[in-house]
């Protein structure tokens, strides 16, 4: 009897989200399929939800269970979004790391920074290259995008040939790293029918064709070349091409450029080691920054998402490595705010026109382009590739809905498929063929903690409640040693009655202590559970809120 083999698809992240990118292949028997991993990315963390959190990734719980049927992971490019949990989550995985050559570079330094072994990561030059990785055939094509050597993956399989774009623009002249080119990708399409296009939906709701990376040059260099005081300009630190725009404004005005932030400062160093990145403009370090006159001096800054840390946040509050805003100077972002970043840049916005600096931002799209295609870029993408299915990618659940709608006017047969949602490939349309259950790793520190753990929830409860710390002694016939202590963190010190709220505390359980009956002084979690009765209610009449409760019983030995 003959065993029939399926193709399958499966997001564990970066499917009805934008970021955590995590995506499976598939091919062989049901439920033995051999399986290649694309992309491990992250998303971040925000104080609302997940405070005091670092980075989330997706739960790779469902791979690490299949280890032993993976054969390799392949990177498209070095965006967090795309490679930023992969050295957290490779230990669990342990397989061969493919990548091309500026994105193995930020691996490995990801790799060396966690004493992970760098050797796994494979460089890998562009098509026609071919790794064979069980039964697929894995070719690395080049893309334009906002960092360089961004790659689409050919994946040829013995059920016909998929097309997963990663994230890309038509952009035939990006300044840094290779141009669109149509010419490739029809030669692409032509030789053998592809099966499906799993395509970046980022954009698919902006109506007008992308702009070239190159557009940003006139528009920036007239704007700095116009400025009085200090220049400081924020962007993404990985898009080396716009830094390279600039840095060259900056010294056609006649400027010496700083960059400040380490991580914008490596991806420089790294696109020049792998040659991707040529005549950078000669920088000054900061300690040299310091003694430039104002109108002589340009900041290339990190922070254009504000981030708290960052340099541009650092700014906004006042001085930073001796720099400081001041009246008449100027600060660019060029750059696009993530959603769910806007309050935080708004802040900063604000913080800085308090200062008297004139803030310049993206609006109007004068000094930032999208990395990623729009509409009509879309629609081409479809009439060169002609796939037979169409699974949209990189994006939430409406860009995934509107995406699909958008093929089916060109006639592909298109599916919906989020997070978790395993689609077969194999016939003439995609097929849901199970749902697996997905979830969310956070990095808390240098610790990878579930979602679920209660980590989280508890500290957000903390946050919301405030904390009571309680000590109550108690000597060797169980009665109370003195009065019982309480401390409080994150909660006003004056109740209602306008007395310390500690002390009413301290005074309601003395007096509940002094007359409990003996069974609760002697088992101590009915002794806590009183505890925390009294300490919440008093809690509720002089501030109206329930605190969490700490108790800490501690009992005299007899001698």
């Amino acid at each position: 009897m003959s065993v029939s083999n399926r193709l399958i698809y499966l997001p564990l992240g970066g499917a009805g989200e934008i970021g955590m990118n995590t995506y499976v292949y598939g091919y062989g028997p049901e439920d033995r399929e051999r399986l290649i991993v694309v992309d491990l990315g992250v998303t971040f963390a925000d104080m609302g939800t997940t405070p005091g959190i670092d980075l989330i990734m997706a739960d790779v719980s469902w791979l690490e269970e299949r280890a032993d049927r993976i054969e390799a992971i392949f990177i498209t490019h070095a965006h967090e979004d795309h490679i930023g949990a992969l050295g957290h989550l490779w230990p669990r995985l342990k397989k061969r790391v493919y990548a091309r050559r500026f994105t193995a570079a930020i691996g490995r330094l990801k790799f060396d920074e966690l004493g992970l072994p760098t050797d796994v990561i494979q460089t890998v030059a562009s098509r026609p290259e071919t790794i064979e990785a069980g039964p697929f055939r894995v070719q690395f094509v080049p893309v334009a995008h906002s960092i360089p050597e961004s790659a689409a993956l050919i994946i040829d399989t013995p059920a016909g040939r998929i097309v997963h774009s990663g994230d890309f623009k038509l952009d035939p002249t990006p300044i840094v790293g290779e141009g669109w080119s149509e010419v490739l990708f029809r030669e692409i399409a032509a030789e053998t029918p592809v099966k499906a296009l799993m395509c970046d939906s980022t954009n698919v709701f902006s109506p007008h064709a992308g702009r070239s990376e190159a557009s940003l040059a006139d528009p920036i260099h007239g704007l700095i070349a116009g400025a009085g005081g200090l220049v400081v300009a924020t962007t993404f630190a990985s898009n080396v091409a716009r830094l390279k725009t600039l840095a060259e404004a900056g010294r056609a005005a006649g400027r010496s450029v700083c960059l400040l932030g380490r991580a914008m400062q490596r991806m420089v160093k790294v696109a020049e080691e792998t040659g991707v990145l040529t005549d950078f403009p000669s920088t000054i370090p900061v300690e040299q920054a310091v003694e430039v006159s104002r109108q002589n001096l340009m900041l290339i800054v990190t922070g254009s998402q504000g981030e708290r840390r960052a340099a541009t946040a650092q700014l906004s509050r006042g001085k930073y490595l001796g720099m400081e805003l001041k009246e008449g100077d100027l600060f660019l972002f060029s750059s696009k705010t993530i959603p769910g970043n806007e309050r935080d840049v708004l802040r900063i916005m604000n913080a800085f026109s308090e200062m008297g600096v004139d803030v310049m931002d993206d609006a109007g799209g004068r000094y930032h382009v999208s990395g990623h295609a729009n509409r009509p870029d879309l629609e081409l993408m479809h009439e060169i590739i002609k796939p037979q299915m169409l699974i949209p990618m990189h994006g939430e659940h409406r860009h995934l809905r509107e995406h699909v709608k958008l093929g089916a006017t060109r006639g592909i047969v298109g599916e919906i498929a989020t997070n978790g949602m395993m689609i077969d490939l194999t016939g003439d349309r995609p097929e849901v063929a199970e749902y697996v259950d997905v979830g969310r790793v956070y990095l808390d520190g240098s610790v990878l903690i579930g979602a679920m753990d209660g980590v989280v929830r508890d500290r957000i409860r903390l946050a919301l409640n405030g904390h009571a710390m309680v000590s109550v002694i108690l000597d060797e016939n169980d009665d109370p040693l003195g009065d019982a202590w309480v401390e409080l963190m994150g909660l006003p010190e004056i109740g209602r009655s306008e007395k310390p709220l500690a002390d009413l505390m301290e005074t309601e359980l003395t007096e509940v202590l002094g007359s409990a009956p003996a069974k609760v002084m002697r088992d101590d979690d009915k002794l806590e559970e009183t505890v925390r009765r009294i300490i919440r209610q008093v809690a509720v009449e002089e501030i109206g809120k329930k605190p969490e409760v700490t108790v800490v019983v501690s009992r005299l030995a007899e001698e």
